[in-house]
């Protein structure tokens, strides 16, 4: 009887049994290993995705939406009600980087999903996470429904939901609708600017507050929290008037990759001349506009206001005709 136990145990039918469970044991552990290993690989790839996808607009958006917003809350009344601590701004400075760098994000998760971007940025751009096969349009708008509702409840724990919105609204006008095709690009572009550069100076502001005179018995003066006032949203407007005029000039050298896709810009629609010929009216023009308020606040010296001087990029470009030959 013993002797038939071990050849039971000993028979290949047995040994062959055992052998197949320790290869599924080996393979589950060696298929959870890997699963780990690629979860966390495509995490570490999430901070490159989003450098790629906003890299072109970050030096366009971010930078100078984030420095209005601090510039402008250094700066104070009368942009804003009070003046806040400056290392309350200065400690704010990420999130006002933040909001601009996500809100960015959206907006180009949105734009480059598309079948004509996609195309366009095959030609043009090819290193974007699209064209460059990192991730697919399909991918880009499952990562948008994510992304999109928790876009909304940053804004409203940093109290700008409302700018939030509009800004989401016009990223649907400008990628969606196409927008951007037409006319009404540059408008959409201009007001976007306004609601970034307000936004920001709105969460520069927001950890600060303003002494008020105390009332009658009180021991101690009331602290009011600071807001921007009517001439911080003017002067965020005239930035945006002149960004909306004078944005055109990017266009100038875009045109006949414009005229391709069937895009409706100044230069296309109006004529070469007379876009430059508008730029070199309008750019003086907004030059002294901005110089005539700097002046104008300097020459008060109890509101302690410093100038701030807004730069217009023309990439080289000249805004007269080249001469012909």
């Amino acid at each position: 009887m013993q002797h038939s136990g071990s050849l039971g145990e000993n028979c290949p039918l047995t040994l062959k049994h055992a052998s197949f469970e320790d290869e599924i044991t080996s393979s589950s552990t060696k298929s959870s290993s890997s699963c780990s290993s690629s979860t966390f690989t495509e995490v570490l790839r999430i901070p490159r995705l989003i450098w790629d996808f906003t890299e072109s607009n970050f030096a366009t958006f971010v930078v100078p939406n984030t420095a209005f917003g601090l510039l402008g809350g250094l700066t104070g009344a009368p942009l804003t009600s009070g003046h806040a601590a400056t290392l309350s701004i200065v400690q704010r400075f990420p999130l006002v980087v933040a909001f601009n760098w996500y809100s960015v994000l959206i907006f180009d998760l949105a734009n480059q999903r598309g079948p004509e971007s996609v195309a366009e940025d095959l030609a043009n751009k090819p290193w974007r996470p699209i064209p460059a096969g990192k991730v697919t349009p399909e991918q880009t708008r499952k990562a948008m429904l994510v992304a999109i509702p928790a876009v909304l409840a940053l804004n409203y724990v940093l109290d700008v939901w409302k700018e939030g919105v509009f800004i989401l609204i016009l990223t649907w006008l400008y990628n969606d609708l196409r927008g951007g095709d037409e006319l009404v690009r540059d408008a959409i572009i201009a007001v976007a600017y306004f609601l970034f550069n307000t936004a920001s100076l709105k969460i520069a502001i927001s950890g600060g507050a303003a002494a008020t005179e105390a009332a009658a018995g009180a021991a101690d003066d009331v602290r009011v929290p600071i807001t921007i006032t009517h001439d911080g949203y003017v002067w965020a407007g005239i930035i945006s008037a002149a960004i909306l005029t004078t944005m055109q000039v990017q266009d100038l050298k875009d045109q006949a990759g414009d005229r391709g896709r069937g895009r409706a810009t100044v230069p296309l629609y109006f004529g070469d001349r007379v876009s430059r010929t508008s730029l070199a009216v309008l750019v003086p023009f907004w030059s002294c506009v901005h110089g005539r308020r700097g002046g104008a606040a300097d020459a008060d010296p109890g509101n302690g206001r410093q100038s701030v001087e807004a730069v217009v990029p023309v990439d080289g470009l000249s805004v007269f005709p080249a001469p012909r030959r």
